[in-house]
C-alpha cells in the first residue's frame, strides 16, 4: 500500500462492541426496500450538508425529496446536487474518473465549472464549520497530485482484493481519513469524502451500503468527528496516523442508528 497502512488493523479488528457482521444483516433484514434508497440517501444527504453548515433542516429536506414539499431553492439546491452525486455513484462503480464525476455533480451551485472536479492549487486551511476554527492544514498544493494518485492506487488494489467485513470497515474509513486529511479539492471535500467512503463499502459489500448511516452518525457527533481528525496533528506532512484508531472506529458505531 502506498498511502493507507494496516498498522492499526489489528486492533480495530478486535474493538470491543459492535458484531460488524451480525448488524450488517440485521440491516439487510429490517431495513432495505425496493422504496427505501430515496428516504435514506435524504437522511445521508442533508446530514453531510449539515456538518458543511448549510442551513435546512433534516426533517424539511426528508419533506422536500419524500413529500415534494417546496422550499427556497437557496436552501435546496447544494443538497439536491449532493444527492445526485450519490445516486450516480450507486449506478457506477468506483473509479477515479467515476468519482471526479460526482465531485462535478456535488459542485454545481458550489464552485465554478473550471475547478468541480479539479484538484486545487493553492495552500487550505480546513475549518470546523460551525466553530470557524482552524482544524488542521491540509495538503500542500505541489503534494495533492501525487497524495491522491497514491490513494487511487490503494483504492484500485483493494478494489480487487477479497476483504472481510472488517476489512472493508476498516479501509473504508482510513480512504475517508486521507481524502479528507489531503482536501485536495477547492470545495466540497466533506461531503466528497463521506460519500467516497460509502462509495467504496458499496462496492465491496453491495446496495446494503447505501442504508448504512454513517453521515448521520458523523453528524450526531460532529465534535468527536472533527476531533478525532484533530488528533493527528496539525500540519499534514507531520500527521501522525497511528492516532488515527478513534476515528476508524465511528464508522462501525454508525450501525447502532
Amino acid at each position: 500500500m502506498k498511502i493507507l497502512s494496516d498498522a492499526l488493523l489489528e486492533s480495530y479488528r478486535n474493538q470491543p462492541g459492535i458484531d460488524i457482521q451480525t448488524a450488517l444483516q440485521q440491516l439487510d433484514e429490517t431495513f432495505v426496500r425496493s422504496d427505501s434508497f430515496n428516504f435514506y440517501t435524504s437522511i445521508a444527504v442533508i446530514t453531510s450538508s449539515k456538518i458543511e453548515g448549510e442551513p435546512m433542516e433534516v426533517d424539511s429536506y426528508i419533506k422536500h425529496k419524500i413529500q415534494q414539499i417546496e422550499y427556497l431553492p437557496e436552501l435546496t439546491q447544494k443538497p439536491n446536487d449532493l444527492f445526485q452525486a450519490y445516486i450516480y455513484a450507486k449506478e457506477n462503480r468506483l473509479t477515479k474518473e467515476h468519482f471526479s464525476q460526482a465531485h462535478q455533480i456535488l459542485t454545481e451551485h458550489l464552485l465554478p465549472e473550471h475547478w468541480r472536479g479539479i484538484y486545487r492549487q493553492n495552500a487550505m486551511v480546513v475549518m470546523e464549520h460551525n466553530t470557524g476554527r482552524i482544524q488542521f492544514e491540509a495538503a500542500p498544493a505541489h503534494l495533492v497530485q501525487g497524495e491522491m494518485d497514491k490513494l487511487w492506487d490503494d483504492i484500485d488494489k483493494l478494489l480487487r482484493c477479497d476483504l472481510s467485513v472488517e476489512e472493508t470497515f476498516y479501509y473504508a474509513s482510513f480512504i475517508h481519513l486521507i481524502f479528507v486529511c489531503i482536501h485536495p479539492f477547492n470545495d466540497g471535500n466533506g461531503r466528497a469524502g463521506r460519500l467516497l467512503e460509502k462509495w467504496f463499502l458499496s462496492d465491496k459489500l453491495g446496495t446494503m451500503a447505501w442504508y448504512i448511516q454513517s453521515e448521520r452518525h458523523y453528524y450526531q457527533h460532529v465534535d468527536a468527528y472533527y476531533r478525532n481528525l484533530n488528533r493527528l496533528g496539525i500540519f499534514y506532512e507531520q500527521l501522525d496516523f497511528t492516532k488515527a484508531e478513534p476515528f476508524l472506529k465511528m464508522l462501525p458505531r454508525a450501525l447502532d442508528n
